[in-house]
């Protein structure tokens, strides 16, 4: 019983996405107090990217903030650092592949956990309520054109930052995606992939939407083509949202289990499981549509594509 939220603009590049996502999870906030997250995306960058990593519980952070400085060396240049809510914020040149920067600070036996990297993804989530994002991260500061928000009831797996959502697609830049359900035929997707090398961080079925995606992209498959072969590669009651630089989309298993709904106006796309969620922050404007299950659709900044699979 998680919220799912998402947000897209179609009236400029710079919004208040940040504040129109926590308005959103705020009318879901019933749906899961255990954690809460953002993920926005701003199309005009300056180049660097943005890394949040997780520092080490009860441990020095002066210290680790250091050897995470060490550890980059020669693979970015660290322009900025600030902690907040147990993390830290890196502004990086990145002089090497983003999965190279993941296996150098996570390693075997140690805390360090990269939570995103970035050159258009700003990705906060944190244990608490939806209103405690703004405390710690001050949320509604952030711009963009479109993003994606959850808030989690914890059924499964333990309650803390890293099975929290958004999920980042571990060591690929901006991807990021939340979900509501459960993904039935996690465990045998997950030894798969970690037979072939992938590091999970949680024992959230969440985690391997992310982790799917990008090995889809990887294969060359467009993220159309990856929504659409989830459909069918995905086993039980799922609905999902994704997010890129260039694009917002959900896909929704055969049987619609999970609720969704849609509202779209000539100003903006926003999608929740609730309706209210949507009124909550946008107000009575648009027609809300519940979409069919087995089916897709994928929303860019300037155009859309939709689909089911046969």
């Amino acid at each position: 019983m998680c919220g799912i939220a998402g947000y897209l603009s179609r009236t400029g590049a710079d919004e208040p996405v940040g504040r129109v996502l926590l308005d959103m999870l705020t009318g879901l906030a019933r749906r899961g107090p255990d954690s809460a997250g953002i993920a926005c995306f701003r199309p005009d960058t300056d180049g660097t990217n943005v890394a949040w990593v997780r520092l080490p519980e009860g441990g020095d952070a002066d210290a680790s903030e250091l050897l995470i400085r060490e550890r980059l060396h020669g693979l970015a240049e660290v322009r900025s650092a600030e902690r907040r809510g147990g993390l830290v914020r890196l502004q990086l040149w990145l002089d090497a592949p983003v999965r190279d920067i993941s296996r150098a600070l996570e390693r075997p036996g140690e805390d360090f956990e990269v939570v995103s990297v970035g050159e258009h993804l700003e990705l906060v989530k944190q244990v608490g309520a939806p209103s405690g994002l703004e405390a710690t991260f001050g949320v509604s500061e952030m711009r963009g054109s479109h993003g994606i928000g959850h808030t989690r009831l914890s059924t499964e797996s333990r309650v803390d930052l890293s099975h929290s959502q958004p999920f980042w697609a571990h060591g690929v830049a901006d991807i990021a995606t939340v979900h509501n359900g459960h993904i039935t035929n996690y465990d045998r997707l997950r030894r798969l992939y970690e037979q072939r090398g992938v590091r999970f961080f949680s024992e959230n079925d969440s985690e391997v939407i992310g982790v799917y995606l990008a090995d889809q992209l990887d294969r060359g498959r467009s993220l159309d083509q990856a929504l659409a072969n989830s459909l069918d590669d995905f086993d039980g009651s799922f609905t999902y949202l994704v997010a890129t630089p260039d694009a917002i989309g959900y896909a929704r298993d055969p049987f619609a289990f999970k609720p969704l709904i849609t509202v779209e106006t000539p100003g903006y796309v926003a999608i929740a499981n609730e309706e209210i969620a949507i009124r909550h922050a946008l107000g009575p404007e648009g027609v809300a549509h519940e979409p069919s299950g087995h089916v897709y659709r994928l929303w860019h900044r300037q155009a859309s594509a939709v689909g089911a699979a046969a």
